[in-house]
């Protein structure tokens, strides 16, 4: 079995298309994102990794508690649909739900 290799300058120009992809998928969220004062009630942010849902990080932020109405709250605080994260992506997550 042979191992197909990349060359240096293709490895290096798929890396800036990439940064560049998601510094600007990160910006958008963050300009398109509601601000905690226009909301009125405290958030704190959270950066989207790979594999990700609005389940897990409901779980990770609430371990113990029903995720079900965080889930609810992180979706409407940030106008998202449950199957639509990105990586990069930042999400206000409601303190008090």
């Amino acid at each position: 079995m042979t191992r197909t290799s990349v060359r240096p300058s293709r490895r290096a120009a798929a890396i800036a298309l990439l940064a560049g992809c998601l510094a600007l998928g990160l910006a958008r969220t963050v300009e398109g994102a509601p601000r905690q004062e226009e909301r009125g009630t405290e958030a704190r942010a959270y950066v989207v990794r790979a594999g990700d849902t609005l389940w897990s990080i409901a779980r990770e932020i609430a371990p113990g508690a029903d995720p079900r109405p965080i889930v609810d709250a992180i979706a409407r605080a940030n106008d998202v649909a449950p199957g639509a994260l990105v990586p990069g992506q930042v999400l206000l997550v409601p303190l008090e739900v």
